[in-house]
């Protein structure tokens, strides 16, 4: 009897297949990570953009009621800053027409697109205080 070593074709088929499919499951998961990183630096800007912009607000940006609104890193991220006077609740106890202060209400929102279908944003809010008038 002659006895042949080697593979059958069959055996070299299926091991293509499976190779196949592994490298494109492979190559999802690098694609999905490079994604992944790109949406994070986005929301990585966009933090720094609103801490800066709620730091300047009392400082660079007089406390008053009103909205102002730029656009930063070559037209990419729209910001919008929103100052109002904040009063307390009332079941709060705290009457702030006695105090020397005036309490502002300041909300930063960072707006961009990233390509996809859906812009994206991120927002913060804080009080800050102003000397009254």
């Amino acid at each position: 009897m002659n006895k042949q070593q080697g593979f059958s074709l069959l055996e070299i088929l299926i091991a293509f297949a499976i190779l196949a499919v592994s490298l494109g499951i492979l190559l999802r998961i690098f694609s999905a990570g490079t994604n992944i990183a790109a949406v994070s630096e986005d929301y990585t800007v966009a933090v720094q953009l609103a801490e800066s912009l709620l730091a300047r607000a009392g400082s660079e940006l007089p406390l008053q009621a009103g909205e102002r609104s730029g656009w930063e890193d070559n037209n990419k991220y729209h910001w919008l800053v929103e100052m109002a006077p904040f009063s307390a609740n009332a079941t709060a106890g705290l009457d702030t027409a006695k105090l020397p202060v005036e309490l502002f209400k300041v909300r930063v929102i960072v707006e961009w697109d990233d390509g996809g279908a859906y812009g994206r944003e991120f927002e913060l809010t804080t009080l800050k205080l102003a000397g009254k008038q």
